[in-house]
């Protein structure tokens, strides 16, 4: 791919990151206004955290009061905040790739904090779930409250592609550090 190709298609993949944040986050916000959004018999548009937590209880999520409507959506928000510091790295990273800046220290940063990110998504979807399903059947009797807590091959995909970004970063750093030693033997 040459120079001025790759520079086209980093700007891009920095456009549609954009899109992605903005999206990813109007859509969880979206499927707990109108929680039939969320519905496999409607459009099925929810995010794992969200369609978890209301696929069994579309009717209930319909006639929820607004503050239990807002808390459901900061506590799936929470996970998808992650997300979103993650992907706007990676949009940066795009950026500097764009313009050239493919052995830097300040790409290396920036995917290495794309890992991290992913990381810290995983972990808190892992913890803000029981918290959502405490959240949303806290007024139900007795025995029919909820705890859910999942553990998904998703998630271990999820990690496992985490750890490989790291591992890259640290690597794309260290070439960083090498090439910068030959530039001052030469």
């Amino acid at each position: 791919m040459t120079p001025v190709r790759l520079a086209q298609v980093s700007h891009r993949m920095a456009a549609v990151t954009l899109v992605l944040i903005v999206a990813m986050l109007m859509l969880n916000t979206l499927s707990w206004l109108f929680p039939s959004l969320a519905s496999r018999e409607g459009w099925g548009l929810a995010f794992a955290l969200t369609d978890r937590q209301l696929s069994d209880r579309i009717a209930m999520a319909q006639l929820f009061p607004w503050w239990k409507t807002l808390g459901g959506i900061l506590l799936s928000s929470v996970p998808l905040m992650a997300l979103t510091i993650g992907l706007g790295h990676l949009r940066k990273l795009f950026l500097s790739y764009a313009s050239g800046d493919y052995f830097s220290s300040e790409a290396a940063l920036h995917m290495g904090k794309v890992g991290k990110a992913v990381a810290f998504w995983v972990l808190l979807d892992f913890l803000c779930e029981p918290m959502l399903s405490l959240w949303m059947t806290m007024n139900e009797p007795v025995g029919e409250r909820l705890f859910t807590v999942s553990f998904t091959a998703a998630t271990l995909v999820a990690l496992f592609l985490a750890a490989c970004v790291s591992i890259i970063a640290h690597i794309l750093r260290r070439a960083t550090e090498v090439a910068a030693e030959n530039r001052t033997f030469i």
